[in-house]
């Protein structure tokens, strides 16, 4: 009987060591270093505190930044990243710069983006301007590579 409880505690010490042993990966939105990071496409320095988008691999949780919505879209084409449909994007709500989902907000099309591609991000559709086109996240996925700049 007293080696059946050293199996039993011996038993349950690997399974609690293996499990801690867990990679535990984080989606949530990491630090910018605002005037510092740079766009992972194209390049130019994050500063536009309105207007930024994360995009993290929930598999390894490895974040790439970008100045513009149309850079991190383009990024995903440009280097064939096949977790695209998986991937956590966060973005700025343009009006109060907090980060929102980007999958899940709405679009406007007429604004002055740091690379020009015009879609400011809103988390409530009623946050946009009376009059103005709002769109989902895949039609302006949609615009971003007929434009591909």
């Amino acid at each position: 009987m007293y080696s059946n409880i050293i199996k039993l505690v011996s038993f349950i010490f690997i399974i609690i060591s293996l499990s801690s042993c867990e990679k535990k990966v984080s989606t949530q939105v990491k630090e910018i270093h605002w005037d510092r990071d740079m766009c992972a496409r194209c390049v130019m320095v994050v500063s536009d505190r309105n207007q930024t988008v994360q995009v993290t691999n929930p598999m390894d949780g490895k974040t790439q930044v970008f100045d513009d919505i149309g850079c991190a879209i383009l990024w995903f084409k440009d280097h064939n990243i096949d977790w695209q449909d998986k991937a956590i994007i966060w973005i700025n709500d343009i009006k109060t710069a907090k980060w929102i989902n980007a999958k899940n907000a709405f679009y406007d099309t007429m604004n002055v983006t740091p690379m020009a591609y015009g879609f400011g991000a809103h988390e409530q559709k009623e946050d946009i301007q009376s009059g103005l086109e709002v769109i989902n996240y895949e039609e302006m996925k949609k615009r971003i590579l007929k434009t591909k700049k």
